[in-house]
């Protein structure tokens, strides 16, 4: 958990950063061009991503099984990494292996500054590959990232809250959940304070959840872009059941921002909130004002209409690439194998985050937490895989403006969607 602390929505957000300074790539060896044995491999991971531990015996295990060559470890920080990125991909001598974030990596793809991986896949554990990732990796039926981690969003609860509520076991389905909304509010409501369920207005992550577990879509491919669905029945569901869960909460949670303004865990660690939807990452902001209510705090999946597992969850996390002008790329595709290996893998799973090539996810599961994310990856999806999509999430976000349209009833639900659908498709419709 204490891995994951550290990540969170991050790297899902990584197309956000816009400054920076220019990156210094891998020095080309003239003893070894195009991938021979020996010479420098210089390799790119993001802070906070890979424990230490790892990375320091990755290392030393790569260059025993390589003389000659030395591995240039570099952690790098999210904050910049965007021009960082752009300038170390255009140059002639780049790192040799890259983290780049998972909504991120579409667009490089498309400006060919990726090495085409497709002829790899089987030998870099490509049968392990997590589902919800793959897709953010692959551009035109070619394949060029691949999975490193993920992690998702589920539903953080006052365990005593629901125990004095007689919420005998958490929701499954989303009747059970409007039913503890309702239990909550009947023991606390006389707390003109207390929120059963804090939902911000504009949390567009949950929406996917919701969208996806009516049967909607966001967009879908087509042609040489993507056509927006978001006029379409299963993301209409979505969102009223969105509406349904901000009118039964009474959430006093601003209509117009999001989950960071104000941060969520920080009104949760007020005491006078008894869910809400995010990720462990944000329990040590909660715990700023109780240090006590992480012991008090468990998780569950965001509940499906059907019930079962829980809905589908947008899973943000990052891919690992080779850049095409890359001087090492037979050392790269080695070091990648390596790294994600079962062994390595497995590492990352106990540091708190979903392994992206590797279906052992034990360890994450011994985190209660971690059990959740371990649980809902299996049903994991990420945002459309078009390279325009950071424009989305860096600009006027055409979703966010739909939610907080609807649910402050300035546009009714078809007239929200459509503007929606219209707003979107001229970002990523071509």
């Amino acid at each position: 958990m204490k891995r994951w602390l550290k990540l969170a929505a991050g790297a899902a957000a990584i197309t956000l950063a816009t400054a920076g300074c220019a990156g210094s790539g891998g020095s080309p060896d003239a003893a070894a061009p195009g991938g021979g044995q020996g010479g420098t491999l210089t390799v790119w991971l993001m802070t906070g991503s890979a424990p230490e531990s790892l990375t320091q015996e990755l290392n030393r295990k790569f260059e025993a099984a390589h003389p000659g060559v030395k591995v240039d470890y570099q952690v790098q920080q999210w904050n910049g990494i965007q021009q960082k990125l752009t300038t170390a991909l255009a140059s002639d001598t780049p790192p040799d292996v890259i983290e780049v974030g998972s909504t991120q990596t579409p667009a490089f793809e498309a400006q060919g500054v990726l090495q085409d991986l497709t002829g790899d896949v089987a030998n870099l554990n490509g049968a392990q590959w997590l589902a919800g990732l793959k897709a953010s990796g692959e551009y035109e039926g070619k394949t060029y990232g691949v999975p490193f981690y993920a992690a998702s969003r589920e539903v953080i609860y006052r365990k005593d809250m629901f125990e004095q509520a007689g919420i005998t076991k958490p929701p499954a389905s989303n009747q059970e959940w409007l039913d503890a909304i309702a239990k909550l509010k009947a023991k606390f409501g006389s707390d003109k304070d207390f929120q059963p369920l804090y939902l911000p207005g504009q949390n567009w992550y949950a929406l996917l959840s919701l969208i996806w577990d009516n049967g909607g879509e966001v967009a879908k491919a087509g042609g040489k872009g993507f056509k927006s669905t978001l006029d379409s029945p299963g993301a209409k569901a979505g969102l009223e059941f969105y509406k349904q869960l901000v009118d039964a909460s009474g959430t006093t949670a601003p209509k117009d921002n999001d989950e960071a303004n104000p941060q969520q865990a920080g009104i949760y660690g007020g005491g006078k909130v008894a869910m809400f939807i995010g990720t462990p990452s944000e329990l040590p902001t909660a715990a700023k004002t109780d240090p006590g209510i992480t012991a008090k705090t468990g998780a569950f999946p965001i509940p499906s209409r059907t019930g079962g597992a829980g809905a589908p969850v947008f899973l943000g996390g990052s891919n690992l690439v080779v850049p095409v002008n890359s001087k090492h790329t037979d050392l790269a595709k080695e070091y990648l194998k390596l790294l994600t290996g079962a062994k390595y893998m497995t590492q990352m799973a106990a540091a708190g985050t979903v392994p992206g090539t590797s279906t052992d996810v034990a360890a994450l599961a011994k985190d209660p937490f971690g059990a959740v994310m371990a649980q809902t990856s299996k049903n994991g999806r990420t945002v459309p895989a078009s390279p325009k999509w950071g424009e989305v999430e860096s600009g006027q976000n055409p979703m966010k403006d739909m939610l907080t349209a609807y649910l402050t009833g300035k546009k009714s639900l078809d007239q929200a969607t459509a503007d929606a659908n219209t707003a979107l498709d001229k970002i990523i419709g071509g």
